[in-house]
């Protein structure tokens, strides 16, 4: 090799170790994206009866009165009951626990937390997407693909998330 030849791949080597140091994420932030799980088909309405049937005999073990939802991956109902004597608005909360999970990819309980922080910034976006920040919705994940959410409302922040949980884990085996 002649010394240009020699320079061009030195260079070319030096460039390739500087691009790859800036393609690096700066120190503590991750790499890899969190929450980013593949969409799969909607769940079908058989898993999504069973899981809201699970919930509802958690909710009953217990004496909650629940509303539970499941959700496709998009957000439409696919599967929903009220127990008697439910308070009305949880119906529309368990809808949107679920689909604040489906939608956002992530359990619904990650805008509490940060709606907790009282940052504007965080208050301004839950209003604008109308996320519900409260525990009790959870993406339904089968075969490493999103295929919707559940959620669940009509106690307190942790009953929701014990019964949402308790159908989650009905179809998901875990």
């Amino acid at each position: 090799m002649t010394r240009r030849t020699l320079g061009l791949a030195a260079v070319t080597l030096l460039l390739a170790g500087l691009a790859t140091a800036h393609a690096q994420a700066p120190a503590g932030v991750p790499e890899k994206m969190p929450f980013d799980i593949p969409y799969g088909a909607p769940i079908s309405l058989a898993e999504a009866q069973k899981a809201v049937a699970a919930s509802m005999a958690e909710a009953q073990k217990h004496n909650w009165k629940m509303a539970i939802a499941v959700v496709g991956p998009v957000g439409q109902l696919i599967a929903e009951a009220t127990m008697d004597d439910t308070q009305y608005a949880s119906i529309d909360i368990a809808q949107g626990k679920a689909r604040t999970a489906a939608l956002f990819r992530r359990p619904s309980k990650v805008f509490s937390d940060l709606a907790n922080k009282n940052n504007a910034a965080v208050l301004t976006f839950l209003i604008e997407t109308r996320a519900v920040a409260s525990e009790g919705g959870f993406p339904i994940v089968i075969d490493g693909k999103l295929v919707g959410a559940i959620g669940a409302s009509g106690g307190i922040a942790t009953q929701d998330g014990v019964t949402a949980k308790a159908g989650l884990d009905a179809i998901t085996g875990k």
